[in-house]
This record gives structure tokens, C-alpha cells and sequence, in this order.
């Protein structure tokens, strides 16, 4: 098995491993009372960047990502560690974990956020203080590798985190928008794909797929698909999936490699329990060059969802992308399949 290329300056987390069976846990270990909501942003709030995954070694990023949050007013923090180094890692396990762990401590942070993706999430799973995450519920965003850290933390604290941007992403006008009206607006957005023809007599980008048309209700749960099925199997790894919501995306996986772990989140149990499937952008996600035939993308994501009878759509702005939405982890939404739309039904922070 290969090492993946990191993509640009973000990159995901480790490959899928073989699992044990959740199909006979059904246990619930959240009940909508121990949902936790965050406090909104507002400005002059300071936001603590953290480095939980790959290292960057050029200051220029660095610079990038605390000009583009001072001009949405918010002051910065970097963490310790930020600029450490261990490999590819931004530091060891133990400091990138302390690093995530005091700027929760840090009563004069409002909100963390990712400076990166990359690998190495998961191995500070077991190094987090979830009793202080709980006690002191934050903001807390990014995505890619980051999706480790996001299933963790709803599992063990119930805190709903934000699938969004990094700190070092782009922030253009779609991406800050969506996520100002979110985070400091608290608006229950209704997402959909942009509707722009351009110059064209029919819209050729950021199309939807329905898959199984309808409507489904549930806690949105979910992020990078190599990342999420790279903790199955362990205790950080979301226990409740009934009538909740799988939203998926991933980056510069061969095609044959997606079906492997989709067919790992059937074996384990998890297709079986939902209630909706949302696919956003696999960029770059190519058959590869191994000589022989490959399957497509839509009969990878139909063979699994199709049989599920389920409302369920591929294309939303979810992903490796310039025009990153922000998805609240952990709250719960509707989606409609057929225009492909995810609706918030709560608000999305206090």
C-alpha cells in the first residue's frame, strides 16, 4: 500500500484497515440533551490555530492564514507547537496533543481552528482530555485529516465541531460567507450547490446527483471518507449512525480504493443504520493506471447507497475544494435529494 501524495497543501490521513462489526451496537450514547453547542463568534473574538496534523516548513502560509482571519476581525492565536516539526508531522503526538488540549484550557480563546490537514490526527486521539474539551465547549474547525478529531470529539463529548476550512485554506467570498452566516450570524442555512450557467445554456459545474430521491431528517455525521474509515474499529469511532446522516468526501483516491471503503462502512454496519447519504467532491479521484477496467465513480457510490432505499445525493460543496461549505458535525439537518439541499434544523451555535 502506498504512501498518498499530499495535494497542494492539504492532504488526508491514513488509508482504511479492516474492522470489526458494529452491526450489533446499537447502543446510543447520545441522547439530544447531551448535544453540546458552542458560543458563536463575534468580532474581536480570538480564534487559537493548532498544527494536530502535517507540519508546513514556509513561513508564507503561516502569514496567509493570519491576515485572512484579522480581516474577518478576529484576532490570532498559534499555538505552541504550531511551528514544530517530527517527520511530516507538525511535532510529536504528545505536543500536538497539548497543543489542542491548553488552547481548550485557554479561557481567552473562543474558537480552534486547524492550520492544516495532512496525516496524523489519529494518533493524538488517545492523548486528548475530552472531560476538559467538554467543560470548556469551543468552536472548533477544519477538515481532511481533522475529520479524526471531529468523530472523536462528538463521540466522546457530544461538542458539534465544524467540517470547514482551514486556517491556511482559500477564503474567498463563498467559503467566508457561508462561513460568517454560520458561526457569527448563527443562521440555519439552507445549503445548496451555486446555480451559475456562466455563459453556457446549460450549468456544466457544481452540479448534483440524486441518487435515491426524498427527504431524510438527522444529525449530520461524518467528513473525509479515508480519515473516518481509518478509526473504525476503535473506541473513537461514532457508535450511534441510526437515523443520522453520512456526509462523505475525499481527495486523490483511486477509484477502486473509494469502493474497498465503502464497502468497509457496509461490513461495519454503518450503511444499514442511516437515514441519509451525502457525497461532496472527490477531487481527483481518478481509475488509475493499473491496466485493467475500473468501475465509475456513480456505479461505486449506486452499488452501495441504491439498495439502501434512502435519500441520498453526490456533488455538494463539501471537499477539497476552493468553495468549502461549513458543515456543523453533530447537528441536525434535513436533506432533500432531489435539488440537493442540506437544511439546518438547529441553530448552529449559541
Amino acid at each position: 500500500m502506498q504512501r498518498r501524495k499530499f495535494i497542494q497543501n492539504i492532504g488526508i490521513g491514513s488509508l482504511a484497515f479492516p474492522l470489526a462489526n458494529f452491526t450489533e451496537i446499537d447502543k446510543i450514547k447520545l441522547s439530544n440533551n447531551s448535544v453540546i453547542i458552542p458560543q458563536g463568534l463575534k468580532e474581536g473574538d480570538t480564534v487559537g490555530v493548532v498544527s494536530p496534523s502535517s507540519a508546513i516548513f514556509e513561513t508564507e502560509p503561516y502569514e496567509i492564514a493570519k491576515e485572512s482571519l484579522e480581516a474577518m476581525g478576529l484576532k490570532v492565536k498559534f499555538g505552541k507547537f504550531v511551528k514544530s516539526s517530527y517527520g511530516h508531522l507538525a511535532g510529536t503526538d504528545e505536543e500536538r496533543a497539548e497543543e489542542l488540549n491548553n488552547m481548550f484550557r485557554d479561557e481567552n480563546i473562543q474558537a480552534v481552528m486547524a492550520l492544516r490537514g495532512g496525516s496524523g490526527a489519529a494518533r493524538i486521539l488517545d492523548k486528548l482530555d475530552y472531560e476538559l474539551i467538554k467543560n470548556n465547549p469551543k468552536i472548533f474547525i477544519g477538515y481532511s485529516d481533522i475529520t479524526a478529531l471531529h468523530l472523536a470529539i462528538f463521540e466522546k463529548t457530544g461538542l458539534v465541531t465544524y467540517h470547514g476550512p482551514l486556517a491556511v485554506s482559500t477564503w474567498n467570498s463563498f467559503s467566508f460567507d457561508h462561513f460568517k452566516r454560520l458561526l457569527f450570524d448563527n443562521e440555519k442555512i439552507n445549503f445548496t450547490n451555486p446555480k451559475n450557467k456562466g455563459d453556457n445554456l446549460a450549468q456544466t459545474k457544481n452540479r448534483i446527483r440524486t441518487i435515491q430521491p426524498g427527504e431524510a431528517t438527522g444529525r449530520l455525521i461524518g467528513g473525509n471518507l479515508s480519515v473516518l474509515t481509518g478509526i473504525m474499529g476503535s473506541e473513537y469511532f461514532p457508535t450511534n449512525w441510526k437515523n443520522n446522516i453520512l456526509y462523505l468526501e475525499d481527495v486523490g483516491e483511486q477509484i477502486y480504493a473509494v469502493d474497498r471503503m465503502m464497502s468497509q462502512l457496509q461490513l461495519g454496519g454503518v450503511l444499514d443504520k442511516i437515514s441519509g447519504f451525502v457525497f461532496g467532491k472527490c477531487t481527483s479521484c481518478n481509475p488509475g493506471g493499473s491496466g485493467y477496467g475500473s468501475l465509475t465513480m456513480e456505479e461505486v457510490m449506486d452499488h452501495y447507497i441504491k439498495p439502501l432505499h434512502i435519500p441520498a445525493f453526490s456533488g455538494a460543496m463539501i471537499g477539497h475544494i476552493d468553495d468549502n461549505i461549513t458543515v456543523p458535525n453533530g447537528l441536525k439537518a434535513k436533506i432533500n435529494a432531489t435539488n440537493g439541499s442540506i437544511e439546518l434544523l438547529e441553530n448552529p451555535v449559541k
